[in-house]
């Protein structure tokens, strides 16, 4: 997850099928029954993680069987006698037992070395996303939840707060409208999903190419140089981030960055920009049938701001607080320029360039040899002993138990002081072919209690591609990879943690606003010499730990400029939400207004547009761009107030445990963020601990 990837960062498998509308006492004994392995039992976890194609498929028609009788069941509730027993209490039970066997179908398509595994696991995930949205859109169900939510009996703050979440769910899929209508809405998403599809495939076919002398190419590394194809005494260079990236941070040429800057700012072109246009427009039609003014309070409606006007209230603010930083890096580059190219224009070309410029004079800091201090073994060993220090926890391994690869390893965890049993994690952390190819979070099981007055556990994965061991050799981790194997742990514990009545509202299952919160502030951990030193060593010595001279550059290096940075990401979340926001925006010109004036003069580049390469905003971040600096921002603000004098405080931590971790989505993530706080949070933590070094 470039830090501010998106991607995001945790990857709920079932996509869809892990919403609420899933299913209620499966007979798995069926499944269980054709078991040709013996499987050691692991108390409060019951799915099984090894399942044949033939099982996927015959797991996958239990489900969507067992989904449809419960739902038919709570549909024939006359709404005079509807009650939390026959209207809700099934649902939640569906959820409660059906989401292990879910994604029991669908991690095999990340992680089965069979082809015919994985094949099984992807066509099982299309049958159950499709009967899932079907299941959301019921209208006679979601009468008798309505009648039930109307009744306003009174049956606790988590319950209620539960109701409401199945009522907001139903109606945000059109369950409440006419049959007109909900084919009309039908044939709006159809028609998004094939524009989404046309906007990546467009960037996915782009394949220009520019020839380029190595005199147009000085500055560059001679190892980069010898990659590069040669075409008549001239390299060819590919218009793609491998190519861009290097040549805009280290060609010393400055009409080949502009010429590089502008044709790959042409990515997508005129093609895309049109396709988003459209795009937006269907959007708003959208959300129209289904009673929003705009898409973007659509979309912002279950997330922790709630409204369009507040986030664009942040993004002000926050662009407003960082003139002062940022105008003050701009000058230094801008120095830079003079002194090294004469007194020339500065443009976006120029950023990357003379960032790395200015880098190369204050960080001292070999990232190679950085890489020689973190073995795998010794960042994951070193991980597992922080976060058990600092919330409290206990993890124990498990061996001899049935996993889908011999190099897997599970841990139960266990709270230190309760000796109580929390719940257990995977690690699939070695690369290996044919696997996810991310660092990612995958849920399990969700902690919840069922019916029958047991609780089921959390269960996570933390899958990620690290190098293997080689003659011998330790295999290293670059410190990116180290943050964003650290990143994602941290949002095993937040599963983990969890301690809330409903499936519904596990850790993963959360809005991104709020899920993204504990692993960016966790996240600072990395930057720390006092942590850090905990996970690193160097290879051939591991008593060497990294220096505090180095950690101290690692955070120096990360800080750099964050305020010209930040102000290009809040560029493209200005834009995302306007367009979102108001009809009939002209993409184009609404950029080339905001580009100069976020970008404290700085002009956009002649004959490109941002838009048309971006794809979060066309595809999976639509309206909620701003999500990731939103949660920036209050991570900082956690760091800061409770942890940055005290790093590994146990009580510390174990508050934090208990009053943020815990509750997951059992409460509003405002609310517990303000309550553990003690006021509303502050965009001055993030403001200042991000640009005090940044010269």
């Amino acid at each position: 997850m470039s830090p501010r990837r998106k991607e995001r960062r945790v990857v709920a498998v079932a996509g869809a099928a892990a919403l609420v509308a899933v299913g209620l006492n499966l007979a798995f004994s069926a499944v269980a029954a054709h078991r040709r392995r013996k499987r050691q039992e692991l108390p409060g976890f019951t799915a099984q993680v090894n399942l044949s194609a033939a099982e996927i498929k015959r797991l996958a028609d239990r489900i969507i069987a067992k989904s449809k009788e419960t739902y038919d069941a709570v549909a024939a509730v006359p709404l005079d006698k509807v009650s939390f027993a026959n209207a809700i209490a099934p649902l939640a039970e569906l959820d409660a037992q059906q989401f292990p066997l879910v994604q029991a179908c669908l991690l095999p398509r990340m992680v089965s070395p069979s082809d015919d595994v994985c094949r099984a696991s992807a066509e099982a995930e299309k049958r159950l996303d499709s009967h899932f949205l079907l299941c959301r859109q019921r209208e006679d169900v979601y009468r008798v939840v309505k009648a039930f939510a109307e009744r306003g009996e009174r049956i606790g703050p988590e319950a209620t707060r539960f109701v409401q979440c199945l009522v907001r769910e139903f109606e945000r899929n059109g369950a409440k409208l006419t049959q007109t209508k909900r084919k009309e809405m039908e044939k709006l998403r159809s028609h998004i999903d094939d524009l989404n599809l046309k906007y990546i495939q467009n960037m996915n076919d782009f394949n220009k190419f520019l020839l380029l002398s190595e005199e147009e190419l000085a500055g560059m590394p001679l190892e980069f140089l010898k990659d590069l194809e040669e075409i008549d005494g001239k390299r060819k260079v590919l218009l793609t981030s491998y190519h861009v990236t290097p040549i805009l941070e280290h060609c010393k040429v400055g009409s080949t960055r502009k010429l590089i800057a502008v044709a790959y700012g042409q990515k997508g072109g005129k093609q895309n920009l049109a396709i988003l246009q459209k795009l937006v427009q269907i959007r708003h039609r959208l959300v129209r049938l289904l009673g929003y003014s705009n898409y973007s309070d659509f979309a912002i409606e279950p997330r922790m701001p709630m409204t369009s006007r507040k986030v664009l209230e942040f993004l002000e603010e926050m662009s407003e607080q960082l003139n002062d930083p940022a105008n003050g890096e701009l000058r230094l580059l801008k120095d830079l320029k003079v002194k090294e190219e004469g007194d020339a224009q500065f443009g976006m070309e120029d950023l990357l360039y003379y960032m790395k410029r200015a880098e190369q004079h204050k960080v001292d800091l070999d990232i190679g040899e950085i890489k020689r201090y973190f073995p795998v073994k010794l960042v994951i060993s070193g991980m597992l002993k922080m976060f058990q220090d600092l919330f409290a926890l206990r993890f124990e391994e498990i061996k001899d138990v049935e996993v889908w690869h011999e190099t897997v390893r599970l841990f139960s965890v266990w709270d230190a002081s309760s000796s109580d049993h929390m719940g257990y994690f995977f690690l699939d952390i070695f690369s290996r072919e044919g696997k996810y190819g991310h660092t990612c979070v995958v849920a399990l099981q969700n902690g919840c209690m069922c019916s029958n007055g047991t609780r089921k556990v959390p269960v996570a994965v933390l899958l990620s591609q690290c190098p293997k061991e080689f003659d011998g050799n330790s295999a290293l981790l670059r410190f990116p990879e180290v943050v964003r194997i650290f990143h994602e742990f941290s949002h095993v514990v937040h599963h983990i943690s969890n301690r809330a009545t409903f499936s519904r509202f596990s850790s993963l299952r959360l809005e991104g606003d709020f899920a993204e919160i504990p692993s960016l502030l966790l996240e600072n951990w990395c930057y720390e010499s006092t942590s850090l030193k905990m996970m690193s060593g160097f290879h051939q010595d591991i008593t060497k730990s990294v220096t505090s001279e180095a950690c101290q550059s690692l955070k120096r290096r990360r800080d750099m400029f964050a305020g010209l940075k930040l102000k290009q990401e809040i560029l493209l979340c200005l834009v995302d939400q306007v367009i979102h926001t108001s009809e009939d925006v002209d993409i184009d010109d609404l950029i080339k207004d905001l580009h100069p004036k976020v970008m404290l003069g700085i002009p956009l580049l002649e004959g490109t547009s941002p838009a048309s390469c971006f794809p979060r905003i066309a595809v999976g971040y639509d309206a909620v761009c701003y999500s990731y600096i939103w949660s920036e921002v209050f991570a900082a603000d956690l760091f800061t107030t409770k942890f940055k004098d005290d790093l590994l405080n146990q009580h510390a931590g174990l508050r934090f445990r208990n009053k943020v971790l815990a509750p997951g989505g059992s409460k509003d993530p405002l609310e517990i963020i303000t309550d553990y706080l003690g006021r509303e949070p502050s965009l001055q933590p993030f403001i200042q601990s991000r640009t005090m070094n940044t010269l």
